[in-house]
């Protein structure tokens, strides 16, 4: 199979060679799927017509992947071992991969055989169509149902109702993306999951698209409901930046309009009590209420200005707009 991927860029006419792939994997204690895994990938790909690297990090193994990892990258021109320090996690090791990774398209995927490399260039060419991420969607999933399988569609639906970007499966690590897509993003936490959102908060055009999905063939799996805890913070994150990444205020300022208004109305309440009727109201839970409204509502208020200027803090001590663009269309000189 022939696959050809050109450059999404088409307003530059003069750009016409193919992009380069990185293929980003990290990798945790997988020295039995490892030489299968890199195997498979340079079969799946021998007759593309474009170069491409494998880009694997190896995060912090103690089984002797690394050693492996690091001979592997000896004989192979086209193989980038990055090797950390200790074990940080998926989240730090993918970022990882994206800051050494040197093509215009980067390919993500799990390193212990469960996604198939047969399906690389079929992302691609579905990439090919003018999309910014093609999301992998294991359809025929090889896991146990009541651990795995439940509390992923449990968690699909979640993640799709709070960001507004539905897949049916946001975790498989099967991805395609633009380069300019992930290299503009800062991971941390577990927000590998979410890269689709965080994309579309840039603007990304997403498609999914279903994969191959096997069972696992060495070693056992390193996700747990452990994670559970937090993804939902995770999630909550990445919430907040869709909706008020540029406008903090907006948020804190509305719940401390919202407080001081009850509070202030409480307030009245209680002095024409005390002024009209002379009632008692140190007893009154009511006046603990009142105060705690007014109090909450300025600490609101200043929350969302220290929002804002960590905003403005954030973009200008980077260069980054506050918005992106896709492409520039003009009239060439002689047309018309």
């Amino acid at each position: 199979m022939k696959t050809s991927i050109l450059s999404h860029n088409s307003q530059d006419s003069a750009i016409n060679a193919l992009p380069t792939i990185s293929i980003v994997i990290p990798i945790f204690n997988e020295i039995e799927s490892l030489p299968k895994l890199v195997d498979k990938i340079v079969t799946s790909l021998k007759d593309c017509s474009f170069d491409y690297e494998m880009v694997l990090v190896d995060d912090g193994s103690s089984d002797g992947t690394t050693e492996l990892l690091k001979q592997m990258a000896k004989d192979r021109s086209n193989l980038k071992a990055v090797i950390l320090r200790r074990n940080y996690g998926q989240t730090p090791a993918m970022a990882a991969g994206f800051n050494y990774a040197t093509g215009e398209i980067i390919v993500t995927m799990d390193g212990d055989l469960q996604n198939d490399p047969a399906d690389i260039p079929r992302v691609l060419e579905k990439l090919q169509e003018g999309y910014d991420v093609v999301s992998g969607w294991r359809k025929n999933r090889q896991d146990d149902k009541l651990t795995r399988l439940l509390p992923s569609r449990i968690a699909n639906w979640v993640i799709g109702k709070v960001t507004g970007v539905k897949l049916h499966d946001y975790g498989c690590s099967l991805k395609a993306y633009r380069a300019e897509i992930v290299r503009d993003m800062n991971l941390y936490g577990e927000l590998h999951r979410f890269l689709p959102a965080l994309a579309f908060i840039e603007g990304a055009r997403i498609i999914e698209m279903p994969v191959l999905h096997h069972a696992r063939q060495f070693g056992k799996s390193k996700y747990g409901l452990g994670r559970t805890f937090r993804v939902i913070m995770d999630l909550l994150t990445v919430f907040f930046m869709k909706k008020f990444l540029t406008r903090p205020m907006h948020v804190f300022g509305y719940l401390g309009i919202v407080s001081v208004f009850f509070g202030f109305i409480l307030g009245v309440y209680l002095t024409v009590l005390k002024v009209f009727f002379n009632e008692q109201l140190a007893d009154r839970p009511l006046l603990i209420l009142t105060v705690l409204m007014l109090l909450t509502g300025i600490q609101l208020f200043c929350i969302g200005v220290l929002g804002e200027l960590l905003m403005r803090t954030y973009h200008e001590s980077q260069n980054k707009p506050i918005y992106r663009v896709r492409e520039i269309v003009k009239q060439t000189v002689g047309n018309g």
